[in-house]
């Protein structure tokens, strides 16, 4: 699991020529030479041979343990190293994850490109303005402002070297001027990241208890991404459904077999307006037999049909087909059991659930797999001749594993009769082509139920046989063992196309169909973020009846859509594959889907119009010609169109495939989610990835962005806590580029007022101070506390999340207004503070404003107006933010009053300059006031223009509040009258006018 993130069990074993060397002393004579491939990255492959007593043994990855990995039902093993170090798979899996940044991260950065270009030319205007009047300073042997001394200036104000001063002067205000750099704002929205990552982990309504796994934030640089999700691109089985699989129903010799009825079926029946009254059909039959099972449910055993249960399979005209069918099930596996002596039960380790499923059924229905070793299977079953239960044991010859390509399995025993017999169980996409002419008697009558299994959302499987020669067999196996023992390249090729080989002429017994169940929550979950304005798509290795299926039981498809099917299913290019022209077959293709997708965009406009919303379904084979360059454009122009969209039969590169055309074709943000090793390509590519620790494995949520526990967890995560970081992480970087823009212009203007000679208007560490004591925690908390609506709204009302996808808080003009807003703020500070305080007397001996006074009410003012600014942009208040609001404006004077106190040689301009001129003249406070109110005033307009014009923000809190939500901080609830009780006629027509409002 390390390795590849899967918690099934690997199965390793020795090769059967070294299995009896298991002591230290049988290595003392021991000599073999190992050939094998060159150190690669893939976990899944190994190509060797092992020399020993002049004979080739193939070695396989099941002779091979991986570093990191762990020993499981074995004390120990002896072996030898093939690769160390740097060689090792592990280590060339070593990756780097790739770097995602989000939209508005990237953004901020073309701001700060626009700051720097405005520092650069205030810069640049200072400079020239003080060439300018350095140079006129002098005339003749006279100087214009003799009392500053010019005559005997440095090198920094020379009126002979004009240029060469304005040019220092240059140096000298990127430094002063640097202040409209917010470089501590990468700081700040880092420890505001990572404390919202705390709360997404903390949030205890996206914790399962069954799993004992809460939410987990992999990384915190994408919170705010979560609240501009515009499409989500999701994996079905184990993302939507469980990957819990039950076998429910089966085909054997053309006879269906289970009563149950899946939530998909009663999903169908309902769209067909049939009424369910009992959730299981053989519920009704075995209450009318009076024989009903009171037997404790089985983990992946959900079939009941009393014609071959409790051993009444014997009974039935084809039980000799249903005994090679369900015995078949019981050694066509890799599983290893697991037996607890003391409760005399059996549990089974097995590679998928799939597998699991099918041993299980198998023992069930008298068919128990209780033991296996290197080269056996052994079964306890019943025999139908003799009617007794009997052990027997089944040689295993060789494995032929299952494979994405092959789509089958197989293995090849030697029965107790000394028969050689292939088992199989594959794909019918593949099966029923590898069938002999006279195994094909049950052929039309399996195809049907497996159609209606897949329209019932179930998952299907051929299950066939054929018994081979001795000679034949003997032939083969030489075939096959030169295949396995090459060290090429092309090894894997060859051991399929041996497989191939040996895989044909079977005879066919029926189909399996297991049901992987939906997750709770998933219907409401879609439904919601359908209302919320997201995009869903699904990506499925499923058959199109059956994600159709799925697609209505999880709400996915609504009766009412219209379906556009683009698919290459059609008696015509069946004619031709057979024929077998590659080229004709692929020009072919491109025309039909190239068609189809045309057809499918006018009918998704002409519904358009009509307001039908339409959903799209593509099977894998199309899916890989509408991705080609030529029309790829087209078929993402049609699926735009949809409300959702389908892909079924999707290989894993196929839906990294898709989530790039989707990401790159729209430039929003898309968001993936997957559960298996399948889905990691995609949720690497996405610009969002979340991972589901589902049955699968943990390998998508160790590759994944965000790792939640089931899929209606994404309710939450998006709806909310990613509103609420969007909304957070905007306000909190423009608030920043304002408060500094306010504070450097400030500077600017003084400057200007002082013939741009580099004075600063404030004493160094006020203005070091400035973006660490005084403005910083109130912004901090803002980002991490600040709430527009609770979380029960933000659910309840799921069209707010579009503030996040249409970027309501971080488009240009809301950018540019709150940096308006700055340099507004800092002309009202500098020219009422410098005009009002220049003609009265300051203090009671008639002393005027100085330098230092002006320098501390500025100051002030800078203060006071941006922490009041922050205190009127807060939504949702609590005792943090106002400890950090009034707190700063606080220290503010505790630090000038404290600073005060250092000798004049450290405090230097603040030399009690506050205790001894500001604090007892009334003038400094009515001035600090004056400007403050001055400045907030734009702000209040423009609240009072979005209140007026932009009301949805407000109808909601005026809805929380007449419907008893939260009103405060502490959680207290609205009063008694609002809870409980009949509402006035007055708060009744209101609270449906708000709503009104709300849905245009």
């Amino acid at each position: 699991m390390n390795l590849d993130g899967e918690t099934n069990l690997k199965p390793k074993q020795a090769l059967e020529v070294t299995a009896s060397l298991t002591e230290e002393s049988s290595f003392k004579n021991f000599k073999a030479v190992i050939k094998c491939e060159d150190p690669n990255e893939d976990l899944y492959s190994f190509v060797g041979t092992l020399e020993y007593n002049d004979q080739q043994h193939p070695l396989s990855l099941q002779q091979l343990l991986l570093r990191d990995s762990k020993l499981k039902n074995t004390d120990y093993i002896y072996g030898v190293v093939v690769f160390t170090g740097h060689d090792t798979k592990v280590m060339m899996n070593a990756t780097d994850p790739p770097s995602k940044r989000s939209k508005i991260e990237r953004r901020m950065d073309k701001i700060v490109y626009i700051l720097f270009s405005t520092l650069v030319f205030i810069s640049f205007i200072g400079s020239v303005f003080f060439g300018i009047v350095t140079k006129r300073d002098k005339k003749g042997n006279m100087y214009t402002r003799w009392y500053l001394r010019t005559d005997d200036g440095t090198v920094y104000y020379d009126p002979e070297r004009p240029f060469l001063a304005a040019l220092l002067h240059f140096l000298t205000a990127l430094m002063l001027y640097g202040y409209l750099i917010p470089i501590s704002l990468y700081v700040s929205i880092e420890i505001v990241k990572v404390l919202q990552s705390v709360f997404i982990n903390q949030d205890r309504d996206m914790y399962d208890e069954e799993t004992d796994r809460p939410a987990h934030a992999r990384t915190s640089n994408l919170n705010e991404e979560l609240g501009q999700v515009h499409t989500i691109l999701s994996d079905k089985t184990g993302t939507l459904t469980c990957n819990s699989m039950e076998f429910v129903k089966c085909s054997i010799a053309g006879v269906a077999y289970g009563r149950g009825m899946t939530e998909v079926e009663k999903s169908l029946a309902k769209r067909n307006g049939i009424d369910i009254k009992l959730d299981d059909a053989s519920s009704e039959l075995q209450e009318i037999n009076g024989d009903m099972d009171t037997r404790n449910p089985i983990k992946g055993f959900n079939f009941r049909d009393e014609r071959i249960m409790n051993e009444q399979w014997v009974e039935q005209p084809n039980s000799e087909l249903i005994q090679k069918f369900f015995r078949t099930l019981a050694i066509c596996h890799t599983a290893i059991p697991d037996e607890n002596k003391e409760m005399g039960e059996i549990t089974y380790e097995a590679e998928s659930p799939d597998e699991a499923a099918f041993v299980i059924a198998a023992r069930e229905l008298g068919f128990i797999f209780f033991e296996r070793t290197q080269t056996s299977i052994a079964l306890h079953e019943l025999d139908y001749k003799s009617r007794q239960k009997v052990d027997r044991t089944y040689q295993l010859l060789h494995t032929l594993e299952f494979s994405s390509d092959r789509k089958r399995m197989s293995v090849i025993v030697r029965n107790p009769e000394n028969k050689i017999l292939l088992l199989c169980k594959g794909a019918d996409s593949v099966m029923f082509s590898l069938l002999s002419n006279g195994g094909r008697q049950f052929e039309d009558e399996t195809k049907e139920h497996i159609n209606k299994y897949a329209q019932a959302g179930l998952r299907t499987l051929v299950v066939a046989y054929r018994e081979l020669g001795e000679k034949q067999y003997n032939l083969w196996e030489k075939e096959f063992l030169k295949a396995k023992t090459s060290v090429s390249e092309d090894r894997n090729a060859l051991i399929n196309a041996a497989a191939d080989k040996v895989e044909r002429d079977l005879v066919l017994l029926g189909a399996t169909a297991v049901e992987d169940r939906l997750q709770k929550g998933v219907p409401e979950c879609i439904e919601k973020l359908g209302n919320a304005g997201i995009k869903i798509w699904v990506l499925t290795g499923d058959k199109m009846e059956t994600a159709i299926n799925i697609g209505y039981a999880c709400s996915l498809l609504r009766e009412e859509m219209k379906q556009i099917i683009v698919t290459l299913d059609s008696v015509d290019m069946n004619a031709l594959e057979k024929e077998g022209d590659k080229d004709a077959i692929a020009a072919a293709s491109i025309e039909i889907i190239g068609k189809q997708i045309e057809e499918g965009k006018a009918r998704a406009k002409s519904a358009k119009e009509k307001s039908i919303k339409c959903a799209l379904i593509i099977d894998g084979k199309s899916l890989g010609f509408a991705l080609a360059k030529n029309m790829d454009k087209s078929f993402l122009d049609l699926a735009l169109n949809c409300a959702s969209v389908i892909c079924c039969r999707s290989s894993p590169k196929q839906k990294a495939l898709v989530t790039q055309l989707v990401k790159l074709g729209t430039k929003q943000t898309t968001l993936a989610i997957g559960d298996g090793g399948n889905d990691v390509g995609m949720l690497q590519e996405a610009d969002i990835g979340v991972g589901i620790s589902g049955v699968e494995g943990m390998q998508a949520a160790m590759s994944s962005d965000f790792a939640i526990a089931q899929f209606c967890f994404l309710e939450r995560l998006l709806l909310v806590h990613g509103h609420w970081c969007y909304r957070r992480i905007a306000m909190m970087i423009c608030y920043f580029f304002y408060k500094n823009i306010a504070f450097g212009f400030t500077l600017f203007w003084f400057e200007a007022h002082a013939s741009f000679s580099g004075q600063a208007a404030y004493n160094d560490w006020y203005m070091s101070f400035y973006n660490v004591f005084f403005t910083s925690l109130p912004v901090i908390a803002l980002g991490v506390f600040d709430q527009d609506v609770s979380a029960r709204l933000c659910l309840k009302y799921p069209v707010l999340y579009q503030e996040g996808v249409q970027n309501h808080l971080f488009n240009w003009v809301r950018i540019i207004g709150w940096m308006f807003n700055g340099f507004i703020c800092s002309t009202i500070i500098f020219f009422f503070s410098a005009n009002f305080s220049k003609l009265p007397a300051f203090r009671k001996d008639g002393q005027l404003v100085d330098f230092e006074i002006l320098g501390v009410i500025m100051y002030s003012c800078v203060v006071w107006v941006v922490n009041c600014q922050m205190a009127l942009s807060i939504n949702y208040f609590t005792w943090i933010q106002h400890f950090f609001i009034w707190g700063s404006i606080f220290f503010w004077y505790a630090f000038l009053v404290i600073y005060g106190y250092f000798p004049s040689t450290v405090s230097t301009t603040a030399y009690r300059v506050f205790l001894e001129a500001c604090a007892p003249c009334p003038f400094y406070w009515l001035l600090t006031l004056l400007v403050v109110l001055s400045t907030l005033l734009p702000y209040f307009s423009y609240r009072a223009f979005q209140t007026r014009f932009r009301p949805m923000v407000h109808d909601i809190i005026q809805i929380r509040r007449s419907e008893g939500a939260e009103l405060d901080s502490s959680g207290s609830k609205a009063p008694e009258r609002y809870v409980s009780g009949e509402l006035p006629t007055r708060v009744k027509n209101k609270i449906d006018h708000l709503k009104e409002r709300l849905v245009v």
